[in-house]
């Protein structure tokens, strides 16, 4: 018996280390106990993502449909022998298995010897049951973490590829327009590896210039799908001469089908036209972008003017603004990430950095740089929680229209 007990252990062993699957383990535990020490009866429930049975051998399904781990065993961490339970009919030991201290699974045996004279080859293997058990399922367990690792491996190199394709999708600051009559600028850093954030500039003529900054509600994989749909929808619309509430309207039938109600857009979009000096918008939803007139010094915040795309089925109305740009005018549109990252005492920061960096002679490039290294942002700010995207532009009136200061 001693020989047989070390040759099934060596045997297991061999099975575990030629990678077997977990049926063909548990085939052979199961040959081990039944066939060769006359058990006649095997229930394990195992804990993975939630207890479920991996295996029952002779017991009805009424046993295992009756066994309730949480609410019966959880709370046994040694053997239990029928004398000391009455838990489950049928059922002569529990066997609970431990690893770092942390119940992984418990096995109920029954015994078809247990009417017959002498011991029964539960009490009598006892120890050998237990030990052959408690191999079987640590190795059933590093066969699911292994698993899992390569499940999350895979999950992270497709979320690599999706942050690399959504980047792609963020227009390069080298690419945005840099000339007499606009410069254009921006900042995005995704909380995970993939946002909703999103900004993008288009030129639609030689004379205009569109932009627009979006924020998914909601973070992650979903939110990046969607925001990279809205962008193929919206450069695919926004031209010269569409009307901004058409665009906006439109813009709103593509996301209420796309995100079937789960989701929603802020989004802000301008356009600046630099012969005429006439620059309009429409904020649906989204923080307020700052705009000042570095002449007077004066400050204006773009507020709201309707609903977020995709809210409701229909917008009730869209308020399109115009401003005329008559001095030298720097406008920062930008994330929620950024305007609810926390000050020294504990309050959002708001648009006050942005005034404070923004309010000089200085390039709108030197100024966004100045403001993301004050903020910390990435890596030095505790309270970064949420995506950052910033758009930031420089705007020229027409020649005729120009601040002589």
């Amino acid at each position: 018996m001693s020989k047989f007990k070390l040759d099934a252990l060596l045997d297991i062993t061999l099975a575990i280390n030629a990678n077997l699957p977990v049926n063909e383990l548990l085939d052979r535990y199961t040959a081990i106990l039944r066939q060769d020490l006359r058990i006649g009866k095997i229930l394990i429930s195992k804990f993975s993502d939630r207890w479920e049975i991996i295996l029952n051998a002779g017991f009805p399904e009424a046993t295992a449909n009756a066994v309730d781990v949480e609410k019966d065993l959880l709370m046994h961490s040694d053997i239990l022998f029928r004398a000391d339970h009455n838990i489950y009919e049928g059922v002569d030991i529990i066997i609970p298995v431990f690893n770092n201290n942390q119940p992984l699974a418990y096995i109920l045996i029954g015994d078809i010897d247990e009417e017959g004279e002498g011991v029964s080859p539960v009490i009598k293997h006892l120890h050998f049951i237990q030990t052959i058990s408690s191999i079987i399922i640590v190795a059933i367990e590093n066969i699911r973490l292994f698993a899992e690792s390569l499940r999350q491996e895979a999950i992270k190199k497709e979320l690599e590829l999706a942050a690399r394709m959504q980047m792609m999708l963020i227009p390069d600051n080298r690419s945005l327009p840099v000339n007499e009559a606009i410069t254009v600028t921006g900042y995005y850093h995704p909380h995970f590896e993939v946002g909703g954030d999103y900004y993008d500039c288009i030129k639609l003529s030689d004379d205009v210039t569109g932009f627009c900054i979006g924020d998914v509600s909601g973070k992650g994989l979903s939110a990046a799908m969607l925001m990279s749909n809205f962008q193929a929808a919206f450069r695919a619309l926004f031209t010269g001469d569409i009307d901004l509430e058409t665009l906006i309207r439109k813009l709103n039938e593509i996301v209420v089908v796309n995100a079937a109600g789960e989701k929603f857009i802020t989004v802000f979009v301008a356009r600046y036209n630099s012969r005429t000096g006439e620059l309009e918008y429409v904020n649906a939803a989204h923080n307020p972008p700052v705009l000042l007139d570095t002449a007077s010094g004066n400050i204006l915040h773009l507020t709201a003017s309707c609903v977020g795309v995709g809210m409701l089925d229909e917008i009730p109305f869209v308020n399109c603004q115009k401003i005329r740009i008559s001095n030298r005018t720097k406008i920062v549109c930008y994330t929620d990430g950024l305007s609810e990252l926390k000050d020294s005492e504990g309050k959002d920061i708001e648009t006050g950095p942005i005034i404070e960096h923004i309010n000089n002679r200085l390039t709108i490039e030197d100024n966004l740089v100045a403001l993301i290294e004050d903020l910390g942002i990435p890596d030095n700010n505790p309270s970064m929680f949420d995506d950052v995207a910033i758009i930031a532009a420089d705007l020229l009136p027409p020649e005729g229209a120009r601040f002589s200061g």
